[in-house]
């Protein structure tokens, strides 16, 4: 029983395209909303403070500042309300929750953005 489970989570999870992303990135999370008889795509669009691997049973938390106050939402990460999670920036923490972030405002709940840098290797060295 415990394998046929095992088998249905990972068949859901492999239908879905989910990009990489942790604590501290920006990302825009494209929600389906039904109004009535219509459908339409919501985009919300903030800083993840916690994420939860718990595999189909997944989910993400994302806050955003709108009119000048906090609003968190949890997703779950393979749910079918879900249209696009797109990738938006990184940010450089040192903390895999930012509930920190709750208490924060203005310029102390500013995020650095993470700079990869990248290693170029010259043609000098391989001639």
């Amino acid at each position: 029983m415990h394998h046929i489970i095992q088998q249905l989570e990972k068949e859901q999870i492999n239908g879905k395209k989910i990009p990489k992303f942790s604590a501290g990135d920006t990302i825009i999370v494209k929600v389906k909303i039904k109004e009535g008889e219509r459908e339409r795509l919501q985009a919300y669009e903030g800083i993840v403070i916690a994420k939860k691997n718990r595999g189909l049973n997944s989910s993400f938390t994302v806050r955003k500042i709108s009119h000048d106050e906090g609003v968190e939402r949890v997703f779950q990460t393979y749910s079918p309300q879900i249209e696009s999670i797109t990738f938006k920036r990184s940010g450089d923490v040192r903390k895999a929750k930012l509930y920190h972030l709750r208490e924060l405002s203005g310029r102390k709940a500013r995020i650095r953005e993470k700079i990869v840098q990248k290693n170029e290797t010259t043609t000098e060295s391989a001639t």
